[in-house]
């Protein structure tokens, strides 16, 4: 690459800005972690849904002991990438446990109920639990029954009120919120560059319907917009991609708008009409190119606050549905912890909302700072 190209010059200046340059990497690790999703959470169940109620909001930190009591040879064990995807049904049934002994052919374990709580006695038949342990040998029993049916979990995070994993269900998270924003930029780009395009070059009467358009939809509260189409759309993941996408594509629409009144007027637009070239090829392939930088820092602050809106929608429960782990559904469930002993319930996803939206607010500054964009159209 040419030291004096265009796009070694904006690199430069993007990395002068370390907020910046922090932000995008910050972005970078999320996605990362988002992508391997259940290869690196402690519970790789299905949406980490692993309920235990007796260890309902356990503070950070805290291990439990757990006893296999049942298994299933009916649950298909799946390949790495699907489980990276989709994550692993568990093949057996635990109680979490205060200790535990063997007793002959039989074992005997304090099932925990709570802290303040005496454990709740239980006996099972060690044959039932463990079809592989060797009665006969009493010395290797105990060393082969732990090895087979006792773990141990820690709970870095905490559980929450349904004595799940929190941690995990945060970085299952990340996968909803990037997802969506990712989507709804998409879908914004696609509306806002075409409505804002033709607008721009054609004008006249065809500007002025565009525009008055997009100013009923700029003066419409965007939650309450996206509420609206939700409504018409119903309830779930894959609708919550379309209603945000519809309510963000103004901001890139009227950015384009202006761009490319602006450019419609330059000489090399003006050969390319001598040239006979259609107006399709002109747009796309003239104007687009040289105002792609100012597009990439609105991009950069929609998808802010697509991830603002879903948060917002989940939370409302207009969002992705339970046991779909979501932060703004985190926040709902335990936003009535806040006053009590267990306000990071409530705190971890808040902040884990917080970081991201400022990691892509600092990340959309640096680009408006390295493209040089001056237009007040752009809004970080």
């Amino acid at each position: 690459m040419n030291d004096h190209s265009p796009s070694k010059k904006i690199w430069k200046k993007f990395r002068k800005n370390k907020f910046a340059v922090g932000g995008l990497l910050f972005i970078l690790a999320t996605m990362i972690i988002g992508i391997l999703g259940y290869l690196v959470t402690p519970d790789q169940t299905p949406m980490a849904n692993t309920m235990h109620l007796q260890l309902s909001n356990k503070k950070p930190g805290r291990s439990f002991k757990f006893l296999i009591i049942s298994r299933s040879n009916s649950v298909q064990q799946v390949n790495v990438f699907e489980k990276m995807l989709y994550g692993q049904e568990a093949n057996f049934k635990s109680i979490p446990i205060n200790s535990y002994k063997i007793i002959g052919d039989r074992v005997e374990a304090d099932a925990y109920i709570g802290d303040d709580e005496p454990g709740e006695k239980k006996i099972y038949a060690i044959k039932d639990l463990c079809s592989s342990c060797d009665l006969k040998d009493t010395k290797k029993l105990n060393t082969q029954f732990a090895a087979s049916n006792i773990y141990e979990q820690r709970f870095l995070l905490g559980s929450d009120i349904y004595g799940r994993d929190l941690l995990s269900r945060l970085i299952l998270g990340i996968r909803v919120s990037l997802s969506v924003g990712l989507m709804a930029v998409i879908i914004s780009l696609l509306i806002g560059i075409s409505l804002g395009a033709i607008a721009g070059y054609f004008g006249g009467k065809i500007d002025a319907a565009i525009s008055w358009f997009m100013n009923v939809i700029w003066s419409l509260p965007s939650l309450l917009l996206v509420i609206a189409i939700s409504f018409a759309l119903g309830k779930g993941f894959w609708q919550i991609f379309i209603a945000v996408g519809l309510s963000t594509w103004v901001d890139v629409a009227r950015l384009v708008r202006g761009q490319v009144m602006a450019l419609k007027e330059v000489e090399f637009v003006e050969a390319s009409r001598a040239l006979g070239f259609s107006t399709s090829r002109i747009i796309i392939k003239h104007i687009l190119p040289n105002i792609a930088g100012p597009i990439l820092v609105v991009a950069s602050a929609n998808f802010a606050s697509a991830i603002l809106l879903e948060t917002g929608l989940s939370f409302l429960g207009f969002g992705a549905q339970p046991p779909m782990p979501s932060w703004g559904t985190m926040i709902k469930e335990h936003y009535g912890y806040i006053i009590m002993d267990a306000a990071y319930l409530a705190v971890l996803p808040g902040l884990a909302i917080m970081f991201t939206v400022y990691a892509f607010n600092v990340l959309a500054i640096g680009l408006r700072d390295a493209f040089d964009v001056k237009s007040q159209n752009v809004t970080v």
